[in-house]
């Protein structure tokens, strides 16, 4: 099968979303698909894939994302030929989907891999809230009934969608991750690399450093479970608009010492930092279905985070992690009594490796491939039925 894949992102910008993409076009190719993606902006960039099919585009300041309202000519041809399109972003790569793929006969999927209330809400902070949600509620069910597929990563997600007024045909696949990476070693990085101890506890996280992460409200809670806990250490993985405030924050109340602040990271070097830990840790409440938190889970790291959306659909409280209210005192106290008790730490390792198995890579895109494979046989099938019966209407004339 030919595969397109559009995103209104790719490498070398690295986010969940273009990790999904990339680890999805491994997979599938390696069972025999192409697979295209289509995507804007970074022409200078050399890929290291074949098929990156890129189109002109105006950067959006430092987002790692492109301004653009049409494919280039050889885009365009070459998402002509694919069996189906597969959306990761409604806005500029959903419509141009529609305007190319429709006309083509080509079923269009629709992953939603994003609270774009929330991030609204993080980087338009002035406007109402009423506003972004009077717009998704506009924007969202008429691009999804517009779709043949809408893929949600988590019930969770599915139900917020519903909440919007989308009708449209909603299926689950989980966002997968490749477990062969993510296992548990020790030897991969040593610790003193990066100024920690043997004996220190050590929680890490993985991602984006930006608003809607409610970062500044982890180095609080690490900042009282601290205090409480003498060899606790906080690793932070990652690249972002709020790197700088972060390190600031951690000037001011005096805990630089504590933190290692590792910026941008290799896909290939995140397995060693996670396993430099003894917990993953995430405040966000923005996420859809964090493969951080699987990765972490891979290598087994219990999660503690709170419950919301996404991670409240992977981590299961006393199982693989802890689930904490939205406030800094339970956060605080459940991180104390996480790493203050390591049998129960071990407990809940064991759980996390078994959770990450079921979100094998290429467990979830053989899910992807059937449900492909069911819409394209349907459009055959709807076509033929459409040419007979004009055919008829010919004869009898």
């Amino acid at each position: 099968m030919r595969i397109g894949m559009l995103t209104d992102t790719y490498k070398p910008y690295i986010s969940g979303v273009t990790n999904h993409v990339s680890l999805n076009k491994i997979a599938l190719e390696s069972v025999g698909n192409e697979v295209m993606v289509f995507t804007f902006g970074g022409q200078d960039y050399v890929d290291e894939e074949d098929n990156i099919i890129r189109s002109p585009a105006v950067p959006l300041s430092d987002t790692g994302y492109n301004l653009s309202f049409r494919y280039n000519k050889t885009a365009q041809e070459l998402l002509s030929t694919v069996n189906i399109a597969h959306v990761h972003h409604p806005f500029a790569s959903g419509r141009l989907a529609l305007r190319y793929c429709q006309n083509n006969n080509i079923p269009i999927v629709f992953t939603n891999h994003t609270r774009y209330d929330l991030y609204a809400q993080a980087y338009l902070p002035h406007l109402p809230e009423a506003i972004p949600e009077a717009f998704l509620q506009a924007f969202l069910p008429s691009f999804c009934k517009q779709c043949d597929l809408v893929i949600a990563p988590s019930p969770s997600l599915k139900t917020l969608l519903r909440s919007y007024g989308v009708d449209a045909n909603i299926k689950i696949v989980p966002n997968g991750v490749d477990i062969n990476k993510f296992s548990p070693s020790k030897e991969l990085f040593n610790r003193e690399e990066i100024g920690l101890n043997p004996n220190d506890l050590v929680l890490i996280y993985v991602g984006r450093l930006s608003p809607e992460k409610s970062l500044t409200m982890m180095l609080r809670a690490f900042a009282g479970a601290q205090s409480a806990i003498e060899n606790l250490k906080l690793i932070i993985v990652g690249e972002g608009s709020e790197f700088d405030n972060l390190r600031d924050w951690c000037d001011r109340v005096n805990i630089t010492n504590l933190v290692r602040f590792t910026g941008k990271a290799a896909y290939n070097a995140v397995s060693g930092y996670l396993n430099m830990a003894d917990a993953f840790i995430t405040p966000s409440v923005s996420e859809v279905h964090p493969l951080s938190i699987i990765e972490g889970m891979a290598v087994g790291l219990p999660a503690i985070g709170i419950d919301s959306p996404g991670v409240g659909d992977i981590i299961e409280d006393g199982t693989n992690g802890m689930l904490c209210k939205n406030n800094i005192e339970d956060f605080t106290a459940k991180l104390v009594r996480l790493m203050l008790d390591k049998d129960f730490r071990n407990r809940l390792s064991n759980g996390a490796i078994e959770t990450s198995k079921q979100y094998d890579i290429n467990h979830t895109s053989s899910q992807l491939y059937n449900h492909y494979e069911k819409l394209v046989i349907n459009k055959n099938r709807n076509a033929i039925r459409k040419r007979n019966k004009i055919n008829i209407g010919k004869i009898f004339k």
